[in-house]
């Protein structure tokens, strides 16, 4: 696959974003062998402002389909990561065509996808652009489709390190994920032709990973980015307590997300490296390994497998953290909860979510509540277990897409939001 060039004509999206989802849906086993486009390799120097524009250029879709609404544009952009370094990000950014359905000018959501994978083919961007050749997964592709033909600005990030040839992804790296998404925001107002500005009404909108990333953006934005006019945000099934969700993920078909977390975040601290040499047997190494190229749909090679198989003690991944200073510090680095946001939030969550663990996510909204948030808590009743099928995780993402966007968009056109702080102890 060659580089890309610069210069291409903009896609049509509409029911091209639609078709992509199907075409996208579940790639092969295995990843296939491609060609990350020289776009994506950083240069050797960095602007120096949050969410500055390094480079941009038109993109096409993996599916092409003639009803137009709109055009896409493939963004570099600057951001600032954990440990202070710049560091170049990239994304997509979706100009609507429809006009905005909504009272007041043109919103833009700052979209934070859910788990894609650790391997640069899995980067969003490169997803929406190549299809099944990135070997990634379409599932973000309906709702985002949604908020566009609704007239919404929509940028998406690849978040840090995904796509970018430099360095790993820093997969639920709480302040790598918020500032990833906060300078994205800031990244769209500069592409050329944008219908959006620096004063355009922001929303952030996520689940699953992209739920902590845009919860983590809503804390952060006061004092990281108070230039981004944040009106609202959409944390669904939030990862907000690392510790718990190892425990909740380990077995299940998404052991290898545990893997990816553990990649990153050795990278971000590598005080951890000897820790991590001495508790990993061969086929953790091996596994850590493999996982860090691949996307999510290579994950299943390890579901149901448990993190024990893959150290020298036998016990969890969860367990050893559990038992080791310096790793619970840099698990408690990563607690979304600790700081108010100052815009509403609705946080949804299933009540059996088998993977990202629901008593987290309500406490969560328990913390924020405490600090005197705007907290819409929706809990989602699930009767039965799905098992560690991931199910449970993923149901109430597409359930309550409609309710979610919706309560969003009211906050983006200035609809006062109740809080439902005191019900929340009383809820599921």
């Amino acid at each position: 696959m060659s580089p890309l060039s610069h210069g291409r004509p903009a896609a049509k999206l509409g029911l091209a974003l639609a078709a992509a989802a199907a075409a996208v849906a579940i790639a092969p086993a295995a990843s296939m062998a491609v060609t990350i486009p020289a776009f994506y390799t950083p240069p050797s120097s960095l602007p120096s402002g949050n969410g500055d524009l390094i480079r941009s250029e038109s993109m096409k879709l993996g599916v092409s389909i003639s009803t137009p609404s709109g055009t896409a544009t493939r963004i570099m952009y600057k951001s600032t990561d954990t440990n202070g370094q710049p560091v170049a990000v990239t994304g997509v950014y979706l100009e609507p065509s429809a006009k905005w359905q909504g009272s007041g000018p043109r919103p833009l959501v700052s979209y934070a996808e859910g788990t894609q994978g650790q391997g640069d083919q899995c980067a969003p961007s490169f997803g929406l652009e190549y299809g099944v050749q990135s070997s990634a997964v379409g599932y973000e592709v309906p709702n985002i489709g949604s908020l566009v033909n609704k007239g919404v600005a929509v940028v998406v990030t690849d978040y840090i390190g995904l796509g970018t040839t430099d360095r790993i992804h820093t997969y639920v790296n709480r302040v790598d994920q918020g500032h990833a998404v906060l300078d994205a925001a800031r990244a769209a107002t500069h592409v050329p032709g944008a219908s959006i500005n620096s004063s355009s009404p922001v929303g952030v909108y996520g689940y699953s990973q992209g739920g902590g990333a845009a919860a983590s953006a809503a804390e952060l934005q006061p004092t990281y980015a108070p230039d981004v006019n944040l009106k609202g945000g959409y944390a669904g099934a939030p990862p907000a307590d690392l510790s718990a969700v190892m425990a909740t993920a380990d077995g299940t078909t998404l052991t290898a997300v545990i893997g990816y977390a553990i990649n990153g975040l050795v990278q971000t601290y590598p005080q951890l490296q000897p820790i991590l040499d001495a508790q990993t047997n061969a086929a953790g190494k091996a596994a850590l390994k493999a996982v860090s190229t691949g996307c999510i749909s290579d994950a299943f090679a390890y579901a149901y497998k448990k993190t024990s198989s893959w150290t020298t003690s036998g016990q969890s991944v969860s367990q050893i953290a559990a038992s080791n200073p310096q790793i619970q510090s840099v698990l408690a680095a990563q607690k979304i909860g600790t700081i108010k946001p100052n815009v509403p939030m609705e946080i949804v969550t299933g009540t059996k979510d088998d993977i990202v663990g629901h008593p987290q996510a309500k406490q969560l909204a328990v913390d924020w509540c405490a600090k005197g948030a705007n907290v819409n808590y929706v809990p989602v009743v699930q009767n039965v277990s799905s098992f560690g099928t991931s199910l449970n995780h993923l149901g109430p993402m597409l359930t309550n897409a409609a309710q979610s966007q919706s309560w969003l968009l009211a906050r983006l056109q200035g609809v006062a939001s109740p809080s439902n702080c005191g019900s929340v102890p009383s809820l599921p």
